[in-house]
């Protein structure tokens, strides 16, 4: 079901045609189409075992599909390795945190951007001028990149050491620091309170005004979704069942039945909305 009138660029950054993923003749993604537009904020919601993470690892080449595409500004990326995909301009977050929890937090955000290192083997080995520099600038937007989460001041911590909710922060942090056109988001608000929660909406409705970036997000909390979205993608069972405004898609009776109306079972989702 479609609903609502969409606001867009026009431009479609990301593209799933016929996506379907299968594990153990289990289909987990089935026939899924999407588009995500140019400097949108896109919400992909849905119960516990909809297929929402699947379609994420299927997008960012950690899954392969068993049919269909995926097409980033037009280029087929589809079964591309994880380190191809974020050369092209897509970075992510995961929803179980996935920091190097020994390394400092600006280590881990200058992680992030040697992706688009260009210096060789050669001189790496050798410190030549050129890769003194490369590893100048790195340092140098890693560090913007933590103040611009307000983690500047742990810069030498190590990331371990931090509070789950900086921590969610410096994953973005190192997530950005690649310079993404579209950004994926897996739960960011997963373990936050609610202060955290309302500072992580301004950070990202900021992000899209300040930066040439494109957002596409899962998310349980409803409050967020119907707060920062542009567009919102229910998924169930694997498919497609409505997508449109968020507050067109809150109203959906099939969306109600299938993913608000749960929260007397365990997906937790209801208490949320």
């Amino acid at each position: 079901m479609h609903s609502g009138r969409r606001h867009s660029s026009g431009e479609v950054v990301l593209e799933t045609k016929g996506l379907t993923k299968i594990f153990g003749g289990l289909i987990a993604v089935n026939d899924f189409n999407l588009k995500v537009y140019k400097g949108e904020i896109l919400s992909l919601i849905g119960p516990n075992g909809a297929g929402k993470t699947t379609v994420f690892n299927v997008v960012t080449g950690i899954y392969r599909p068993e049919e269909g595409q995926v097409l980033f500004k037009g280029r087929d990326i589809t079964g591309c390795k994880p380190h191809r995909i974020i050369s092209y301009g897509i970075a992510r977050t995961f929803q179980n945190i996935r920091l190097f929890p020994d390394m400092t937090c600006l280590e881990n955000v200058m992680a992030g951007r040697h992706c688009r290192s260009s210096s060789g083997l050669f001189s790496s080995i050798f410190k030549t001028r050129r890769q003194r520099a490369e590893e100048r600038d790195i340092r140098g937007i890693s560090e913007r990149r933590l103040e611009q989460v307000s983690l500047s001041r742990f810069r030498d911590e190590l990331a371990k050491n931090i509070a789950y909710g900086s921590q969610r922060m410096l994953e973005i942090a190192r997530a950005l620091a690649s310079e993404p056109d579209l950004l994926v988001l897996d739960e960011p608000s997963s373990g936050l309170n609610p202060r955290e929660t309302e500072d992580l909406m301004a950070f990202l409705k900021n992000l899209i005004r300040e930066e040439d970036v494109t957002i596409l997000l899962i998310e349980h909390d409803m409050n967020m979704v119907m707060g920062i979205s542009d567009w919102v993608v229910v998924l169930d069972g694997g498919r497609k069942i409505a997508e449109g405004t968020p507050e067109a898609v809150y109203a959906d009776p099939h969306v109600i039945e299938a993913y608000l109306g749960k929260e007397d079972e365990d997906t937790g989702y209801g208490a949320s909305a």
